[in-house]
């Protein structure tokens, strides 16, 4: 029997090393800066950013910055790691924010048995043409949830490395772009807990925000009860697409517009900086990390309803982005290099002077 060959709406490029691709999401790289966001261009990226939050705020109650903090990921073109204990939505906070999404969705469950082509795709031989043909795998989507990414090995955990830092698969010499835009979800249990991998540190730089859900309120929590059984629809059900892939990628096309005065760049670049230095650190933030917080930064002023980057931007998402790439001297669980990373991220914002200008 002859087997049937997946497709997907992208070319596939022969060469032998991977090479740039085109810009994700954003303005071409060889031009000069672009304008900054108009006011009619900023209410209008307010309403679609608003709108998706408040279809995935009726699914997750009571959470509405970390619902705000998800939005902003990817409105910066970043994505995302959601980590807390078993149970507490952060599935939920995926899927629903997938729904609310009118894109290609791609759920992965990662378990130990889950291998690198599962994720990314592998050549089969097919005996009818003489040749080997290209089997996507489940990262070929607009969104991806890699759900409790870190119960796989790492060697599967490191087949998203390339599929979130480049925007495209390299399989047998051959590249495959990915759907723009191309978001990644990923779950994760404290890696303490039984049949966890700790995500290595490769992996952690690739997301630009990391969240805890964290437990609701006792009145939330009533809420969710409330919600479900009864002969009611589950509330996931109900969450409807409120965005398309054009307005996704209109939405990060014009963060990248937003004006960032040169001092506020050696302000984020000082405050990575200074992670670095920071005697309690082993290793400092990158200048991804750098990156990724200046996009973060710029998409949250535009869905704030500005054309420009204030200080607070970035303080505000400092620890978000920050906190889950340092590596403590200390060492310890997940829980305390986080708390470790967090007063780190604290204290280098306390010390760090903004540069006038």
């Amino acid at each position: 029997m002859r087997r049937r060959t997946l497709t997907y709406g992208a070319s596939v490029t022969p060469t032998t090393a991977p090479t740039a691709p085109p810009p994700r999401g954003g303005a071409d790289a060889t031009a000069g800066p672009a304008a900054p966001p108009s006011p009619a261009e900023v209410e209008e990226a307010g309403r679609t950013a608003a709108a998706v939050v408040d279809a995935v705020r009726s699914v997750v109650r009571g959470k509405d910055e970390v619902v705000r903090a998800a939005v902003t990921t990817l409105v910066s073109g970043g994505h995302l790691l959601v980590e807390d204990v078993p149970g507490v939505g952060k599935t939920v906070l995926a899927t629903a924010l997938a729904r609310a999404l009118d894109l290609a969705v791609r759920r992965i469950q990662f378990t130990p048995d889950l291998l690198p082509g599962d994720v990314t795709g592998v050549s089969v031989w097919d005996p009818a043409e003489r040749t080997f043909t290209f089997t996507p795998g489940a990262v070929f989507a607009g969104l991806v949830v890699a759900d409790e990414i870190n119960r796989a090995s790492p060697r599967t955990q490191s087949a998203l490395l390339e599929c979130m830092a480049e925007g495209h698969v390299t399989v047998d010499g051959v590249t495959h772009p990915l759907p723009d835009p191309f978001f990644v979800v990923a779950t994760q249990n404290p890696a303490d807990m039984e049949g966890t991998y700790p995500l290595p540190e490769a992996q952690r730089d690739r997301f630009t925000a990391r969240l805890s859900v964290g437990y609701p309120s006792p009145e939330d929590e009533v809420a969710v009860l409330a919600a479900r059984g009864g002969g009611r629809p589950d509330p996931l059900d109900l969450v409807a697409p409120v965005a398309t892939g054009d307005d996704v990628r209109a939405l990060v096309a014009l963060a990248t517009r937003v004006h960032a005065a040169p001092a506020l760049l050696r302000y984020v670049v000082d405050v990575a900086d200074a992670t670095r230095r920071h005697p309690a650190v082993a290793l400092g933030a990158s200048p991804r990390a750098a990156l990724h917080l200046l996009r973060a930064a710029r998409a949250r002023a535009l869905l704030a309803g500005r054309d420009h980057v204030l200080p607070d931007d970035v303080q505000e998402l400092a620890a978000t982005v920050l906190a889950h790439r340092l590596v403590p001297h200390d060492g310890g669980g997940p829980a305390e290099q986080d708390a470790a990373g967090r007063a780190v991220v604290a204290d280098v914002l306390a010390r760090t002077p903004l540069a006038a200008g």
